[in-house]
């Protein structure tokens, strides 16, 4: 589903905000005893101020070159680069993170969502807007990391060798104006974007259809190297990562279905440009 995955809502969550919160304090205890202030330090590893700041205050998940790069300039002799693997976990929940593994690794990746766009195919507007609307309500420097979050995951569309995708969405996901009309302006232009590069086929399913295999809910299917197939679904903060064929068969067939009954990649294109000729 995607409105709560990487949302950081909850224990999970908070317990990645709070080490993250811990390595900023390492850092700038590290930073202090370098007789550095935030602006230096900023200056030396090619970053503002601000950015420094953020990250010391656990408001923002450092990238692995800002980390590199403050271990080398403050002598962490390797402290802080040992926990950048810990540190790119935080930007998940624990129930979502064995998920976001496995999903950058993906050779084949194929998903139905029927209450928001996919988490892989929004953009940054419209993710804030999802995380904005979360209930209990997050904290902004929450929203700004899941954000981040979600964005990073997309790279998994320019990784190589190229993995495919297909997505399955519902009408009324593409018709809801989470954020606003413009923000869903800027999603369904993303959607068409997306949905011409060649290792991805974009479906829309109808609203008007009188058969439909999806009744059970959102899915996504990964495979991996070797064949081996992985199932997941989500609801709130729960999460079911299926292994077995038993289970990811089923799930297969399901896909399959609704492949045929959604309309084709370029009649969801059509349409989509459609609805973007309607805001």
């Amino acid at each position: 589903m995607e409105s709560g995955a990487d949302s950081g809502a909850g224990v999970e969550g908070e317990a990645g905000g709070e080490f993250l919160r811990c390595f900023g304090r390492q850092i700038k205890l590290l930073r202090e005893q370098g007789g550095l202030t935030q602006a230096q330090l900023g200056e030396r590893v090619g970053y503002g101020e601000a950015q420094i700041a953020a990250v010391e205050q656990g408001r923002r998940i450092p990238k692995p070159d800002l980390i590199d790069a403050v271990d080398r300039v403050l002598g962490a002799t390797g402290v802080l680069v040992a926990m950048k693997e810990e540190v790119a976990k935080a930007r998940y929940p624990s129930f979502f993170r064995r998920y976001a593994e496995m999903e950058a690794q993906a050779v084949e990746l194929h998903a139905y969502d029927n209450h928001v766009v996919k988490g892989l195919l929004q953009t940054e507007e419209y993710a804030r807007a999802v995380f904005t609307m979360w209930r209990p309500l997050l904290d902004p420097e929450v929203i700004e990391q899941r954000v981040a979050a979600r964005l990073e995951r997309q790279k998994l569309f320019s990784r190589r060798p190229t993995p495919l995708l297909s997505f399955v969405v519902e009408e009324q996901v593409l018709r809801r104006p989470i954020g606003g009309r413009q923000v869903l302006r800027g999603q369904l232009e993303q959607l068409l974007l997306v949905g011409h590069e060649r290792n991805v086929e974009l479906q829309v399913m109808p609203t008007d259809r009188d058969e439909h295999a999806g009744l059970g809910g959102a899915f996504t299917l990964i495979h991996l190297e070797g064949e081996r197939r992985i199932g997941y679904m989500e609801v709130q903060e729960a999460s079911i990562l299926y292994t077995t064929p038993k289970k990811v068969s089923p799930l297969a067939s399901t896909y399959g279905v609704l492949r045929a009954q959604a309309l084709t990649p370029r009649e969801s294109l059509a349409f989509i440009e459609k609805l973007l000729g309607e805001l």
